[in-house]
């Protein structure tokens, strides 16, 4: 994720070193958020599971980005804390491997259970240390308790064919098994449901996890943990199948380059998910890259306007610009160009920001201060490239991370700012003529995570669908480039990275063929 990116949390940590705060002033302390107790947060928290808790590294406090006030701190993982960990995942998986997949199964589906009995409070957690509006943190847990009950009955359904052999009496079987330790690196701005893609559907495989989240969200690693570990040890199983190690640089680094590591799932920036690749690649191990997205919002003369407003401003404003499939891009078709470019900033004018766990809030801050600093610093670029700002631009005066969301039309569609991107609600407006134009524009930035057309002609949208269409992973029609659904294959191409998670056959990346 260039900017602040997803994985600048995951493997570079943004607030890591922010000494523990003074126990008096941490929320986890105050009346008003004693619902954290309920996830069985304290003022400092062990950040090491592996069937039981600790952690000998540094203390550090995550801040919530609303009011930039510490929340509580947590105990990162030492070096030693980490081969002690990985030792113990190991030794689980020879226990849950020998488990029936249905039977995994089951316990999958119990942790989804759990998830859901706590699923508002864990979506307050990831409003508050996170950012995003309530709907959308109780939305995101969500995606994990449905990513568990998808893998229930996936459980059931893996398997290889038996293949018509060309040798007389001779059986041709295909036959997968679990790559064994699964290591899941993920970033802040989904701090839940991208470990749940992962962890779901690696446990029925077969496979152990082993969990670091971003620093900056580690609360919310300390509290999923909490809830997996209830599980596994009701299920009498290790605890270590789901560990989990809290920790920096230091600890990314030593999973990428461990042979233990059967494969590295590695969600966050381009930047740092090429370091990762290199480092994995050189040891011939296995990774699972997610990484940055510079999506693009295609809009003909024949689109429906009244689908095209409220899709551009959810695709653009969402999450305050956070996501990786965040609509970075909107090509509008010159004729209509001046139309919906004033329709937009209307609708801009119109969007409530507030703290995100108020339930009328739909636009919070960006997740630190850093993160701000980028927005300016992309905003000026835009300027000095020969953008104009219509809208947005400037910091919110009020405390926290908040900037306007902003709109910039008048760049060129290959301005060196338009091919960046920067993680925050910065929306380049582009004009086109031609569909041939358009299509090429979409596709020559480096990455290519999703893509949306909005038109009414069924020839376009399936030259858009085909060989000559759009790059991404993701291709929509009529939709906004944000969100996917867990039973579709998500990710994307080229410096996106090309890993896919969740849905379809995603599935045979956690596991090994033996023919």
């Amino acid at each position: 994720m260039l900017g602040v990116r997803r994985a600048a949390a995951a493997l570079l940590p943004l607030r890591a070193g922010a000494p523990a705060a003074a126990m008096s002033t941490l929320l986890v302390s105050q009346p008003r958020y004693a619902w954290l107790r309920e996830l069985g947060l304290q003022e400092e928290n062990p950040g090491v599971y592996n069937g039981r808790w600790g952690g000998r590294g540094q203390v550090v406090t995550t801040f919530c980005p609303a009011n930039n006030e510490p929340i509580a701190s947590v105990r990162q993982a030492s070096l030693e804390d980490y081969e002690e960990t990985v030792k113990k995942a190991k030794e689980a998986w020879k226990i849950w491997a020998d488990i029936p997949a249905p039977k995994r199964g089951e316990i999958v589906r119990q942790i989804g259970d759990a998830l859901r009995q706590k699923i508002k409070v864990l979506g307050s957690l990831v409003s508050l240390e996170m950012g995003k509006i309530f709907v959308e943190g109780v939305g995101e847990v969500q995606e994990y308790v449905d990513v568990c009950d998808y893998a229930v009955g996936l459980s059931r359904m893996i398997g290889g064919p038996i293949l018509p052999s060309e040798r007389p009496g001779h059986a041709l079987i295909e036959q997968w098994n679990p790559v064994g330790l699964v290591g899941i690196i993920t970033a802040f701005n989904f701090p839940v449901a991208v470990y749940g893609w992962n962890s779901a559907i690696a446990m029925i495989c077969g496979n152990a996890c082993l969990w670091k989240g971003a620093p900056t969200t580690s609360l919310v690693s300390v509290a999923v943990t909490k809830i997996i570990a209830k599980v596994l040890e009701d299920n009498k199983v290790p605890g270590a199948i789901c560990s989990l190690i809290c920790g920096g640089a230091d600890i990314g680094t030593a999973m990428a380059r461990d042979e233990r590591m059967d494969l590295l799932s590695f969600t966050g920036s381009t930047k740092v998910g090429k370091q990762v690749a290199l480092m994995v690649q050189e040891r011939f191990g296995r990774s699972l890259l997610e990484l940055g997205g510079n999506n693009a919002i295609i809009v003909f003369e024949d689109a429906d306007l009244n689908l095209v407003i409220p899709s551009a401003l959810f695709a653009a404003v969402g999450t305050a610009g956070q996501r990786c499939t965040t609509a970075r891009r909107l090509f509008l078709h010159e004729t209509i160009h001046d139309e919906v470019v004033a329709k937009l900033a209307k609708a801009y004018a119109q969007v409530r920001i507030g703290d995100p766990w108020d339930s009328d809030t739909l636009y919070g801050p960006l997740h630190t201060k850093e993160a701000v600093k980028m927005f300016l610093d992309a905003v000026e670029q835009a300027k000095q490239q020969g953008g104009s700002v219509v809208y947005g631009g400037k910091v919110i005066n009020r405390p926290g991370n908040y900037v306007e969301p902003t709109i910039v039309t008048g760049l060129p569609h290959n301005a060196p700012i338009v091919h960046t991107e920067t993680f925050a609600p910065i929306l380049y407006v582009l004009k086109f003529k031609e569909e041939e134009e358009v299509f090429a524009w979409n596709n020559e930035v480096k990455q290519g995570l999703s893509s949306s057309i909005f038109t009414k002609d069924l020839g376009r949208i399936f030259r858009w669908l085909g060989p000559k269409g759009s790059d991404c992973g993701i291709v929509n029609v009529n939709i906004p480039t944000s969100g996917a659904e867990i039973g579709g294959a998500f990710g994307g191409e080229k410096h996106t990275g090309g890993g896919r998670e969740s849905g379809s056959d995603s599935w045979k990346l956690y596991m090994r063929r033996s023919t």
